[in-house]
């Protein structure tokens, strides 16, 4: 049984209050309108299992932003992994959170949604011991790429013919500051 903290929601207004929206986790109740908002605004098309397995893993870091007049209608999503690897120095393993997916809903997009789920979820999956976030974007997607750049993070190489349409894709790190 969850708890109040579990389904709290975080308001956001932008640009004289022309949008409210809401960030929340995601909830099997919406992995249906997660996986619309996917198939009509990225070319890469997961099968629900996926999406259930996300949030039956990791569902801290699983977060929707919806509007603040109806709760159900989702506007973008995002979604975390863990992933555990071999250290490029050692040979410990190290665990790396794994931007999935993020997509918003076209008629969304420049107000602010994506950087409010990124800014909401990277400290959720952080709390997962990870030494960087890491993520691939398609190179031609400019306003994508400069966001994650505005968050500090790096092209650690493009990745060639990553998509199954042969487009190369930026992989972005994030490295995790120790204290």
């Amino acid at each position: 049984m969850g708890t109040d903290k579990d389904t709290r929601s975080s308001f956001f207004n932008k640009r004289n209050n022309q949008l409210t929206f809401s960030i929340r986790r995601c909830t099997f109740d919406d992995l249906e309108k997660v996986k619309d908002v996917n198939e009509k605004e990225l070319p890469e098309d997961y099968p629900f299992f996926f999406y259930k397995s996300i949030l039956d893993n990791f569902p801290e870091s699983f977060l929707v932003a919806c509007s603040k007049d109806d709760p159900n209608h989702i506007l973008g999503y995002v979604m975390w992994r863990i992933e555990r690897i071999p250290s490029k120095n050692s040979l410990r393993l190290i665990n790396k959170g794994h931007l999935v997916s993020i997509a918003v809903s076209e008629s969304y997009r420049r107000l602010g949604i994506a950087s409010a789920l990124l800014s909401k979820s990277m400290p959720e999956i952080l709390k997962r011991n990870i030494t960087e976030y890491v993520l691939e974007v398609r190179v031609s997607n400019l306003g994508a790429v400069n966001l994650y750049k505005n968050l500090d993070y790096k092209v650690e190489e493009i990745k060639k013919k990553y998509y199954k349409d042969g487009e190369n894709a930026n992989y972005m790190i994030l490295t995790i500051q120790e204290e």
